[in-house]
């Protein structure tokens, strides 16, 4: 859609049953922030509400969440809210954006809501939330009735989910691929997908499908091929050894539970996110612990290196990771020793690179080897292949087709697939965040765009930080920050004291005290300058002193560091 498409409020959609509204509010155009809304006869559902990590030149910034105040005066239409897994992309926006629907109910996987209840009560979060069993349907609403179906990922109990609505049956794939051979045994559920295209009346009127790994060829390789990788490494290792993986990814730490007890290795975690995963991921029988695990990380120094294996997080090189720590040899408890072995069974998330490669070379240094994607297989992908897209379209075989998850050149090869797989241009819609589109069993179309936008969290300030925060934050860090103080009698205005130069982060041209003797003079004139019944009002003698001091920067050093005039009363 344009910028100039017409703004639509959710108030002004009518509320015809025969229709049926899909609204993403986050993540097309992007890795990150999925939240997409439906609506049909005036209720409305929620599928996922996740979060993404802020972009380099978002300074001081934790999250990045989708802006739901479309959603404002609106909050009784809200009748569910449904989740796909429990990915930070998917489910990371929760605890800031359910206080604002304390009585709408969560369904979501056992595992899903397992890892939430326990995150969200950090937060002082107690959702309404229900279990989903696969092929189990549950009315949502008047004119909604879901179905969750299983697919696999890399992670435990996911689901993508057929809608049911009077105006047709929209499928949403989730985050997906087709694994052949899972490592719970746990199938992609090709029957339930493929039953809405053979059973309903008019098919599957829309499929909403994942397009992360559009530009691979062929099909995903399954989780079981990394085992090879990962058993010769823990088999031939002669000292200790560091397995950094995802917390989240519960399917490759079974197969480093399984690998360790076969070898005689005992297990420590480390890091908050993966001693807490393993914990649910046990308690309710999602992973079987087979051999000696334990989840204090004090225990890793008491077990001999030659039957120590510390399965932690840290593979993007996050600077308080536990791997990060370890690296730099500040961790209490943990240890990387001369000949240790360390793998990273994860992938580099694009624009990490340079953080994973510093983390490297500190293990290095500290005489660890280490094994990264690059070298051995050790990771495969939790998102489908081009072969698996184009399985999952002619298995549904829908009327219209919208690509989800990805940046915009994924959505649009994903729209250029479902071309080659027979459906014409009018059928599939490459859409941005915002764009309303309307279907009805015969026809779609984008009717405009609902508010939307990103919220910044930074700290507990929940969007405290606009643009202009953000702009005066890249100022100081790019080109520091100048203070001028000056104290002036608070009836005459005569200068009593200063002015006082203060720089931090920033570098004046001139050598020694010439540079802030420089700029004391040009302050001091550009007071003279001002008529002398202007001196008593500070916010003129500030822009003033604002003023003088910018040009002399920029003529001199030709950098634009913030300004901050002080005018203290004496």
């Amino acid at each position: 859609m344009s910028k100039t498409s017409p703004t639509i409020l959710l108030s002004d959609l009518d509320s015809t049953p025969d229709k049926v509204r899909v609204m993403p509010l986050g993540g097309l155009g992007e890795i990150g922030m999925n939240c997409m809304l439906f609506e049909c006869g005036g209720d409305l559902v929620m599928l996922d509400c996740g979060q993404m990590m802020p972009d380099e030149e978002m300074l001081g910034v934790d999250y990045v969440i989708p802006d739901i105040s479309c959603l404002k005066g609106q909050e009784d239409r809200l009748k569910a809210i449904i989740l796909t897994h429990a990915h930070e992309d998917h489910v990371g926006a929760l605890p800031y954006v359910l206080p604002h629907f304390p009585n709408v109910p969560v369904y979501a996987s056992e595992m899903t809501v397992a890892l939430l209840r326990e995150k969200l009560k950090e937060h002082g979060v107690k959702p309404k939330f229900t279990v989903l069993n696969a092929r189990e349907k549950v009315r949502l609403a008047e004119h909604f009735e879901v179905e969750p179906l299983t697919v696999t990922h890399s992670m435990i109990d996911c689901f993508g989910f057929a809608l049911r609505t009077p105006a047709g049956v929209i499928i949403h794939s989730g985050d997906f691929k087709i694994d052949p051979n899972p490592p719970d045994g746990v199938a992609f559920d090709h029957y339930a997908f493929a039953k809405y295209a053979e059973e309903t009346e008019d098919g599957v009127l829309l499929l909403l499908s994942d397009s992360t790994n559009v530009d691979r060829r062929g099909s995903c390789p399954s989780e079981m091929e990394v085992v090879p990788g990962l058993e010769e490494i823990i088999r031939s290792a002669e000292q200790g050894i560091v397995v950094c993986t995802f917390a989240s990814s519960l399917h490759r730490i079974q197969n480093v539970l399984n690998l360790a007890a076969q070898y005689g290795r005992e297990v420590v975690s480390m890091g908050l996110n993966m001693e807490r995963n393993i914990r649910i991921a046990s308690e309710i029988d999602a992973i079987d612990i087979p051999g000696t695990y334990h989840d204090e990380s004090r225990m890793a120094r008491r077990i001999p290196r030659e039957r120590r294996l510390i399965l932690c997080t840290g593979s993007q090189g996050e600077a308080m990771s536990s791997l990060s720590r370890m690296a730099m040899g500040t961790h209490r408890d943990g240890v990387v020793e001369p000949g240790d072995l360390v793998v990273l069974s994860a992938r580099r998330i694009p624009g990490n690179e340079s953080t994973i490669y510093r983390l490297i070379n500190h293990l290095s240094r500290r005489g660890a080897r280490v094994i990264h994607e690059g070298m051995a297989l050790i990771h495969v992908s939790g998102h489908a292949y081009r072969d698996d897209m184009k399985h999952l379209i002619n298995l549904t075989n829908p009327r219209f087709f919208v690509p989800v998850h990805g940046e915009f050149r994924h959505l649009n090869a994903h729209c250029a697939l479902a071309r080659e797989q027979g459906m014409r241009d009018e059928e599939a819609f490459l859409l941005e965040n915002g764009d309303c589109l309307e279907l009805t069993r015969n026809s779609a179309r984008v009717l405009g765009q609902i508010p939307h936008g990103r919220v910044l969290v930074d700290g507990k300030g929940i969007g405290d930080v606009d643009e202009i925060v953000l702009r005066d934050r890249r100022y100081l860090a790019e080109d520091g920050m100048v203070v001028i103080i000056l104290g002036v009698d608070h009836e005459s205005g005569e200068i009593l004291s200063g002015p006082e130069i203060v720089a931090r982060g920033f570098v004046l041209g001139e050598e020694g005290d010439a540079a802030f003797d420089s700029l004391k003079a040009i302050v001091l004139q550009a007071y003279e300058d001002l008529p002398i019944e202007t001196r008593t009002e500070h916010t003129e003698v500030q822009a003033a002193m604002k003023r003088a001091v910018r040009r002399y920067i920029k003529k001199t050093n030709q950098r634009f560091p913030v300004i901050m005039p002080v005018v203290m009363e004496l």
